[in-house]
């Protein structure tokens, strides 16, 4: 599920990133996509890919990886982000929810380290 309002466009400095053509308020679930578990061989392998930077760590002890379908991958990075990311590992999905209330025109920003406040040293800080 994603809402319609969203859409994805050129991010200065930053290649794509997610906005939102419409407002939305603080609290709401502005999608729910579904995940490809890799288990902890898998997950190896496509560390030493490109696609190191779009996987997420997965299940109770982070052995695994998860590749979000959906836009989530899209999501660009700021350790103040205006969005946050919920993992379901029962049903496979991650969550965006908005931390705050979102104008027209905005760019949605989740922090990769799902840490407030924290920042990892490989993005660049915003």
């Amino acid at each position: 599920m994603i809402l319609p309002f969203l859409t994805i466009a050129s991010s200065e400095g930053r290649g794509r990133g997610v906005y939102t053509t419409a407002p939305i308020d603080a609290g709401t679930i502005i999608e729910v996509a579904p995940v490809i578990v890799l288990d902890a061989q898998q997950r190896s392998h496509v560390e030493k890919t490109l696609l190191y930077d779009y996987i997420f760590e997965w299940g109770d002890d982070l052995s695994q990886a998860a590749v979000a379908l959906g836009y989530v991958s899209i999501y660009n990075h700021s350790k103040n982000p205006n969005c946050k990311y919920e993992m379901d590992f029962e049903f496979q999905t991650i969550s965006i929810v908005t931390l705050t209330s979102i104008k027209i025109g905005e760019e949605l920003f989740i922090n990769y380290n799902a840490e407030e406040g924290t920042d990892p040293s490989w993005f660049k800080a915003i």
